[in-house]
């Protein structure tokens, strides 16, 4: 089961760290990702990491603003979001990959947590 926390109201510029929390150590060898999505749209990547954090891939929109990563003693991964901007203004989603290589596609990811939101105002 998967727990996604730490989004909130948060100004054009600042940041957040978001963490998402594998209970059930669902992804111990599987790839893990983020995603977001806004009402009427469709869920977006935003970045993924393999299974051992040795390979990260970032949307083109958050690449050098957003990090992932994730600790494996502690079942968790992170997205530290800084430079934030009203377009990232989204519920995020964490996910957990089919496989053990990361990958861009909603299709791709087999579990997913129940979201948190963000909100960058301007």
């Amino acid at each position: 089961q998967l727990q996604a926390s730490g989004g909130g109201l948060v100004q054009a510029g600042g940041s957040l760290r978001l963490s998402c929390a594998d209970s059930k150590r669902t992804a111990s060898n599987n790839a893990m990702g983020w995603f977001r999505q806004t009402q009427g749209k469709e869920r977006e990547f935003v970045a993924s990491i393999s299974w051992n954090g040795g390979s990260t891939n970032y949307a083109d929109t958050v690449k050098g603003r957003f990090t992932i990563s994730r600790d494996r003693v502690k079942n968790t991964m992170y997205l530290q979001m800084y430079s934030l901007k009203p377009e990232d203004t989204a519920v995020y989603y964490c996910a957990v990959a089919r496989g053990s290589c990361s990958g861009d596609s909603v299709t791709s990811y087999a579990y997913w947590g129940q979201g948190t939101l963000v909100t960058v105002s301007s």
